[in-house]
């Protein structure tokens, strides 16, 4: 199984990778994870991916723009024909063990 990862932190999601059930799910050939850099798609000179929320109030939020160029970059980089794209959310459903078992079901029936 795949997984590529889009992130502003790809150091910091590194580390969790190099640990418990993730280590080893790589180590036995499992699992493949590919981190990719938000800031590579961004188009100024900061490299700026995040912006204030539109309607104004407290916060950031990622600018659209860069999240979808870096996952159809991803898509291109590494074509699969059978795929998800999962965004996360804090307005998202939270994810448990629950929602972990049915995205497994999602796969098994797309493979």
């Amino acid at each position: 199984m795949q997984f590529d990862v889009l992130t502003i932190f790809p150091g910091m999601v590194a580390g969790a990778l190099t640990e418990s059930i993730l280590k080893r799910g790589q180590e036995k050939g499992l699992i493949e994870v590919r981190l990719h850099d938000l800031r590579d798609h961004a188009h100024d000179r900061h490299r700026q991916v995040d912006d204030t929320p539109y309607g104004g109030g407290g916060g950031m939020v990622l600018m659209a723009g860069p999240v979808f160029e870096g996952v159809e970059s991803i898509r291109e980089r590494f074509p699969v024909e059978r795929s998800q794209v999962i965004l996360l959310s804090p307005q998202g459903r939270p994810f448990h063990q629950g929602r972990a078992r049915e995205l497994t079901r999602d796969y098994d029936r797309l493979i």
